[in-house]
């Protein structure tokens, strides 16, 4: 499965900003050693549904650490059999480009 993910504490730094919390939560991601890729929306991660979950819980906690209050917003593509997804499903898209 793959899973797009968003993890946010309901409040900033004092700038406003939550980048510092948000790299815990990509830190636990890294260190799954599950493939995932971050762009400035989701984080996406791919695996075997328990695993990803439990990633998914572990960020959600590192943010928490920080946080009295945290966002989640999750996204799955549940494909039993499939792996290798995270990078497959783009190169079809670019096929289907032409690029």
């Amino acid at each position: 499965m793959i899973v797009a993910f968003s993890i946010s504490p309901a409040a900033g730094d004092e700038t406003g900003g939550v980048s510092e919390a948000v790299a815990e939560a990509i830190r636990v991601v890294r260190a799954s050693g599950l493939p995932n890729e971050t762009n400035a929306m989701f984080t996406n991660l791919e695996g075997e549904w328990d695993e990803v979950m439990a990633v998914v819980k572990q960020a959600v906690d590192a943010v928490a650490a920080v946080s009295p209050r945290v966002s989640l917003v999750l996204k799955a593509d549940i494909r039993p059999g499939y792996t290798g997804q995270l990078t497959a499903k783009v190169e079809r898209l670019e096929q289907a480009l032409g690029d």
